[in-house]
């Protein structure tokens, strides 16, 4: 394993608990069936055990080619509200999901299980992401959730402000068979972009992958862009075998996170998108550990308008590029320009520090996500808002709090499975603690201010998410040098690089539990994740 600083560290009870198993099975094989003997000095007959077949070899990845490409981007499908004629806000939205077993196809003659939400039970899903949740400050929502697949699962509303038992926490978990009502209000000030997905302690990972997350809209009754017209870019990451099958987890997935051959757009593979005139982009990245850096091909700028919790005081103009760590959000104007031009829309290469047993890395290379036809209209580019909120700073803190992510592996037990199927030899850690349901990391009180220091000891990119709220990246701290945050915004997921440092001004309004983790979904299930409370 190719490693800088990575913390070797033996795992003392997994150790024991693996010698234990070990002097389990010499007993068994010793002594599997014992027959007396007559006469002294005889030793027990032994029935020789046949040792265990490995396991077949898994199959090769499906080609790059493998998937049609080039269509339009489709779009996304909006769940329906089962309360109709609601004119006026406060609204009320009634309605129903479903996470279930579905089948689709992506190779020609190759059926893929997936497990898909889709708009109720039994109903099939109309794409591979799940339906648009498209909503409006004030409503009150509603949606029951059935749980269809084999395994607990929930429904985590990713950067909502939601009361902590509506939130689709761990210990809050669905059965298979079984329902539950998620209710919620959204409050002034919740417009934004959002997400929802499982959220089930060791099981996350394996369920997004799988194909369960979809997007949600929050909008303002003041949205100064409310009459632009949108595209909605919502990148998920898929794994694919020659048969068509999602294949599980190797080890080099568990230390880097998981990261599918095809990058898919709305279900889409390199899709083709019209910008027809200046238009507003959404974009989700749902990936579990994939990073979109993202560009145009012909280096064209565009500018950032909104982050994870909404617009921006003010809009950011003349950006080449955008990084969005994986759980993050992202509002961009997309400017078509004065001629008719082609460009491809692109995630650049980016080195976030990626681990492999083997020892070799895979360089990693520039992608294109979508191909993008610019067709400026004849009444030419549309004019931006100077201003599109306000957004303050949050004022003097009442609390500092300190957060550590942290690594540890036992080299001689790394191929050693645990709990769920998960490699016990592998943990990522917060604050030098696995997570444990049943243990609170840290304790906050609501409605007070708090700037936590976030500090990243480890060789690889960590995306840093809290549950129930939005903060504000007070400043970085990275190679000896401390640099402010070049503007204010509300985020729910900040990236922090090998030996970063980023302080974040917080606060929670509801009292419970919530979660803060990496959002890279395989180290969120091998531990590096912690449990607030809130009182």
């Amino acid at each position: 394993m190719k490693r800088r600083n990575f913390l070797v560290q033996t795992l003392a009870g997994g150790t024991a608990l693996l010698a234990r198993s070990a002097l389990a099975q010499q007993a068994g094989r010793a002594m599997p069936s014992m027959t007396p003997m007559h006469g002294m000095g005889h030793a027990p007959a032994v029935v020789p055990v046949a040792p265990a077949l490995p396991p077949p070899p898994p199959a090769p990845l499906a080609g790059p080619d493998a998937l049609p490409s080039g269509a339009p981007l489709p779009t996304l499908f909006k769940l329906p509200n089962s309360v109709s004629d609601q004119a006026q806000a406060p609204r009320l939205f009634r309605a129903a999901l479903a996470a279930q077993p579905t089948t689709q196809t992506f190779i020609d003659g190759k059926d893929t299980a997936m497990w898909q939400y889709t708009a109720g039970v039994n109903e099939s899903p109309d794409g591979i992401a799940g339906p648009l949740i498209d909503v409006r400050e004030g409503d009150r929502i509603e949606i029951r959730f059935d749980n269809r697949v084999p395994e607990p699962s929930t429904i985590h509303w990713h950067g909502l402000p939601v009361p902590p038992d509506q939130d689709g926490n761990p210990e809050d978990a669905v059965a298979p068979g079984a329902a539950r009502i998620y209710q919620f209000t959204l409050p002034p000030g919740s417009a934004g972009t959002y997400w929802y997905h499982p959220h089930p302690h060791m099981q996350t990972a394996e369920q997004v992958f799988r194909g369960l997350a979809g997007p949600i809209i929050v909008r303002a009754p003041d949205d100064p862009l409310a009459a632009w017209p949108e595209k909605h870019l919502f990148f998920t990451d898929l794994r694919l075998d020659i048969n068509g099958n999602i294949p599980p987890n190797g080890m080099d997935d568990w230390m880097n996170g998981r990261e599918g051959q095809y990058v898919l757009v709305n279900g889409a593979l390199r899709p083709e998108i019209t910008v027809d005139g200046d238009q507003r982009w959404r974009i989700w990245n749902a990936c579990s550990a994939r990073y979109l850096k993202l560009a145009f091909s012909d280096h064209r700028a565009f500018t950032q308008v909104g982050t994870d919790g909404g617009l921006l005081k003010r809009p950011v103009a003349g950006l080449r590029s955008l990084l969005l760590p994986p759980g993050a959000r992202a509002e961009l104007i997309v400017h078509a320009g004065s001629a008719n031009s082609q460009a491809a829309l692109v995630a650049l290469a980016y080195n976030r520090g990626k681990m492999s047993m083997s020892g070799s890395v895979p360089a990693e290379t520039d992608r294109i996500l979508a191909q993008v036809k610019f067709a400026p209209t004849a009444g030419g580019a549309r004019t931006l808002p100077a201003w599109l909120r306000a957004i303050e700073p949050m004022g003097e803190p009442a609390a500092q709090k300190t957060v550590m992510m942290t690594e540890q592996i036992d080299m001689q037990n790394m191929h050693a499975m645990g709990p769920m199927g998960l490699p016990s030899g592998m943990r990522f850690l917060i604050n030098n603690q696995s997570f444990d349901p049943a243990r609170v990391t840290m304790t906050s009180r609501r409605n007070e201010v708090e700037v936590w220091t976030v500090q990243n000891f480890t060789d690889m990119d960590h995306p840093f998410h809290v549950h129930g709220t939005q903060f504000q990246v007070l400043d970085h701290h990275f190679e000896g040098k401390t640099t402010p945050e070049p503007f204010l915004a509300w985020r729910d997921t900040v990236n922090l690089r090998p030996n970063e440092v980023v302080r974040i001004a917080t606060v929670q309004r509801m009292a419970g539990l919530r979660m803060f983790h990496c959002h890279i979904l395989e180290h969120e299930d091998l531990g590096m994740m912690g449990l607030l409370q809130v009182e």
